[in-house]
C-alpha cells in the first residue's frame, strides 16, 4: 500500500475475522470517522466522525437477534429499511438479504450460506444517504466467502462490486465502472482493503482509486463496534443529531472547495450496463 497522504492515517493492521458458524450474532452500531484524500491536481483532505450499523442480517430476518431498539422497515429516530438497498424491494418480497442472495447466485457464488454482515448508514428522523455500504457474506462454517460492496451517487444511481473469494487484510482490486464524483473520470480502479477484528469490536475499510498516472484519492472509515442498544442509539443521536443530512451537505461543500480550486469538471456518463461490476473485471 502506499503511505499516506494529505492527512489520511493508515489503516492499523488488524487480526483477520474469525467468524465461528455458531457465533452469536447481535446488532451492532460504530462509532468512527471517515477519511478522504484527494492527491492531485490540487490537495484536499478531510476527516468527520460518524456511525454507523454493523447487521447481521440473516439473525435479523430469521428472528434471532431482538430488534427492539432498532425499528426495521418502520419509521424511528434511527431505523433501518429494506428499501434503501439492492434493487428497492421491500420486506414483503424478501426484501435486501433476498436481493443479495439472487445476485449471488446470479453470479455462482451458492455457498454463501452463513450469517451475512451488513455495514451501512442508517435512516436518521427518516432520512438516509448512503454512498457506500458493505455486505460481508460468510459460508455456512463460517468463512468469508464474498464482500458486496454498493455505492450510490448523488444522481439517484447505484452500482455494486462484488468481490469474489476476499480476504480480511489482503488488498483486493475492482475496475472502476460508476460514476460518483464529478471530479473524477470513470476509469482506473479501486483498491479495496478490509479489516475486522476477530471479535468484531473494530473495523477499518480502505478505498484507494488509482488512474493512469498512480494514486489519486485515498478514503477510509474506520470504527468502534459495540452493542446496538437504546443507550448507543441515544449517544449517537445526542453526538450526531442530524448525521445523514450531513452526509449529503459535506458532499456537496468538499465540492464546492474543488470547484474553488479549480479542479476540473467531468460531465456525468450514461451508467453502467451491468449493475455489478465483478473483481474480476479489474486490472492487476
Amino acid at each position: 500500500m502506499n503511505s499516506p497522504v494529505g492527512g489520511l492515517a493508515p489503516a492499523r493492521a488488524i487480526a483477520p475475522q474469525a467468524c465461528a458458524a455458531n457465533e452469536p450474532a447481535q446488532l451492532l452500531i460504530g462509532f468512527g470517522e471517515v477519511r478522504h484524500a484527494r492527491l492531485r491536481p490540487k490537495a484536499n483532505a478531510f476527516a468527520y466522525p460518524t456511525y454507523f450499523l454493523m447487521l447481521p442480517m440473516r439473525s435479523l430476518r430469521d428472528g434471532r437477534v431482538p430488534t427492539g431498539s432498532l425499528p426495521v422497515n418502520r419509521p424511528g429516530w434511527l431505523s433501518f429499511h429494506d428499501r434503501d438497498h439492492g434493487d428497492g424491494r421491500g420486506p414483503e418480497a424478501g426484501g435486501a438479504l433476498a436481493w443479495l442472495d439472487e445476485l449471488l447466485a446470479q453470479h455462482g457464488i451458492r455457498d454463501a450460506t452463513g450469517e451475512v454482515w451488513l455495514h451501512c448508514y442508517p435512516r436518521v428522523m427518516g432520512y438516509t444517504f448512503k454512498p457506500v455500504s458493505f455486505w460481508y457474506c460468510h459460508a455456512a462454517d463460517g468463512a468469508l466467502r464474498a464482500i458486496v460492496v454498493e455505492v450510490n451517487n448523488t444522481f439517484g444511481e447505484r452500482h455494486c462490486y462484488l468481490l469474489d473469494h476476499p480476504v480480511h487484510g489482503m488488498e483486493l482490486h475492482a475496475a472502476k465502472r460508476f460514476h460518483v464524483s464529478p471530479f473524477c473520470r470513470v476509469e482506473g480502479s479501486y483498491r479495496f482493503r478490509f479489516f475486522v477484528d476477530e471479535h468484531r469490536t473494530r473495523t477499518v475499510t480502505r478505498i484507494d482509486h488509482h488512474d493512469d498516472e498512480g494514486l489519486l484519492l485515498q478514503t477510509s472509515v474506520s470504527g468502534q463496534l459495540v452493542p446496538l442498544t437504546q443507550a448507543t442509539v441515544r449517544q449517537a443521536l445526542w453526538r450526531h443529531p442530524a448525521m445523514t443530512f450531513g452526509v449529503i451537505a459535506r458532499i456537496h461543500w468538499q465540492a464546492a472547495r474543488l470547484w474553488l480550486k479549480r479542479v476540473p469538471f467531468f460531465t456525468k456518463p450514461a451508467r453502467p450496463e451491468h449493475f455489478v461490476s465483478r473483481d474480476a473485471d479489474a486490472p492487476n
